[in-house]
């Protein structure tokens, strides 16, 4: 029996047009956040990279599907709809939070499939072998409330729309189950190099946390630190972006 065929249009928005054979920079939102976040880095960093952002199940028009409630199996489906292929372009990763975790585990199992990333990403989350016992997604709806308020990631005017919050939770919730539940498993370090992005201020992100991405690669590391909590890199979005930049552009311009 034939498995079903994915509709590639619901999992993967490209805002922008990127003609030719580009580095493909697939954006992972954060926990209850949605492909249009990207809409900025699209705009800025296409056509050089063709930024490809995922709508993860369970919001916005997608919000009548069920939600992925685990990292492995959020990965293993986004991993299936990009079908990455030795042959195609190169794929780097930009996750942010619990995008940055689920950036994690679709390379590895990229490098599974025989097809390592040019490069990950991860920004505001700390390495996937640092365990934190959170317990946020089993709050009621206040308490989630309460946690989005504190990290400032969630636009007020939708925190304060009862109709849109009413949508929204359920995803929220299930994203956090997702990144609160997730559990390392050893294995070997990466064959890509890693990027982190993390906020001086960040109450989810030690330094010593987002350091300890060093370990899970066996190619180059580098971090950078800006001032701000969380959601730092709304502040810090052209310092990071023009990093990405000079990261991949030898990968997009070089021969492959």
């Amino acid at each position: 029996m034939d498995a079903p065929e994915v509709d590639h249009t619901l999992w993967l928005r490209s805002f922008h047009d990127a003609p030719g054979r580009r580095t493909r920079l697939v954006c992972l939102p954060h926990a209850g956040g949605s492909a249009s976040f990207f809409f900025p880095v699209s705009r800025s960093l296409s056509p050089a990279l063709d930024v490809i952002a995922v709508q993860y199940p369970g919001r916005q028009d997608r919000r009548h599907e069920k939600c992925v409630d685990t990292i492995p199996e959020l990965a293993r489906q986004i991993v299936d709809v990009l079908d990455p292929r030795p042959d195609g372009p190169p794929i780097a990763l930009f996750g942010h939070s619990l995008g940055a975790t689920l950036g994690f585990e679709i390379a590895r199992l990229m490098e599974e499939r025989g097809t390592a990333p040019a490069h990950l990403f991860a920004s505001g989350r700390r390495a996937p072998s640092r365990h934190r016992h959170e317990t946020v997604h089993q709050r009621d709806d206040e308490g989630l409330l309460a946690e989005l308020r504190l990290l400032s990631g969630t636009d007020a005017r939708v925190l304060g729309d009862e109709e849109v919050l009413r949508m929204a939770l359920p995803a929220i919730r299930s994203d956090y189950r997702a990144a609160e539940t997730y559990v390392y498993e050893p294995g070997p370090a990466l064959a890509c190099p890693i990027t982190v992005f993390t906020g001086e201020n960040d109450p989810k992100v030690t330094l010593d946390e987002a350091r300890a991405w060093e370990t899970h690669t066996s190619a180059g590391f580098d971090m950078h630190t800006y001032p701000g909590g969380h959601f730092f890199l709304s502040d810090h979005s052209a310092a990071m972006l023009k990093v990405i930049s000079g990261r991949l552009t030898p990968v997009t311009t070089g021969s492959h």
